[in-house]
């Protein structure tokens, strides 16, 4: 009589959460000339990822397709599941992206208060949240004040406050440290890290600053000629060869 052998159990295999932002295949180009050679990136809910290169290699471009400024030639964007590929810039901030663009683009002649509520639009909320000016200790203090005379550092606080009044799932943040002092530098990856901790979302910055993306990043890709050349994880970085990508 045969005997008969049980199965051996599955393998304990944890499944990886799903992206928070899934990006593949992605194209972009300005007119005939092709900027983005077929992306992809998945990026984690809760997640900090650092996209570094040198300027001209395509962050920007990145950042301005995944907004929707400008528009993919082809692959896919999605956000929590739902595909925002062919969605215009203002439905994706309703999915749960959200923008700080190079240079910060504040309403200089709005004052502060004024400057977050325009990302609450998507919300339906008519006040500033008090854990935003929680976050942002300054703003609070200058809510009054015009955003144009805000210092450098303090613009660029209010434009990460004004993208997080849309209650974002993703946050893109376009070259942050440019123009601001290496000590605020700090503080604004400390504050990046801690609204991470409290809201769980997910942020990818691109960066030319590399001690800035060993502060605040889980995981740094470099992008050279509209393709990414290296990723490795904080812990497994090796500085010295992301530096040569770096220079000049």
């Amino acid at each position: 009589m045969l005997q008969t052998v049980p199965a051996p159990p599955p393998p304990d295999v944890t499944p990886a959460a799903p992206a928070m932002l899934a990006i593949r295949g992605l194209h972009a180009a300005y007119g005939q000339s092709e900027v983005l050679h077929g992306l992809d990136i998945a990026v984690a809910p809760g997640e900090i990822v650092a996209v570094m290169g040198r300027n001209g290699m395509g962050k920007s471009t990145l950042m301005k397709t995944l907004m929707g400024i400008l528009p993919a030639t082809s692959g896919t964007i999605a956000i929590d599941g739902h595909d925002v590929t062919g969605l215009k810039s203002h439905a994706r901030v309703a999915r749960g992206l959200a923008y700080v663009p190079q240079g910060r683009m504040i309403f200089s002649t709005m004052t502060v208060q004024e400057n977050i509520e325009t990302g609450l639009t998507v919300t339906g909320a008519r006040r500033v949240p008090e854990d935003l000016y929680a976050m942002f200790p300054v703003l609070l203090e200058m809510k009054d004040r015009r955003g144009g005379n805000l210092s450098g550092g303090q613009q660029q606080q209010l434009a990460i406050a004004r993208a997080l009044a849309s209650r974002p799932k993703v946050l893109l943040l376009d070259e942050p440290t440019e123009g601001i002092q290496p000590s605020i530098i700090r503080e604004m990856g400390r504050t990046l890290k801690a609204i991470r901790d409290a809201r769980g979302l997910s942020i990818v910055v691109s960066e030319q600053v590399l001690s800035f993306a060993m502060d605040v990043a889980d995981r740094v890709l470099v992008i050279e000629n509209g393709a990414i050349v290296h990723e490795s994880l904080r812990a497994d970085i090796d500085e010295a060869q992301v530096a040569r990508f770096l220079s000049v």
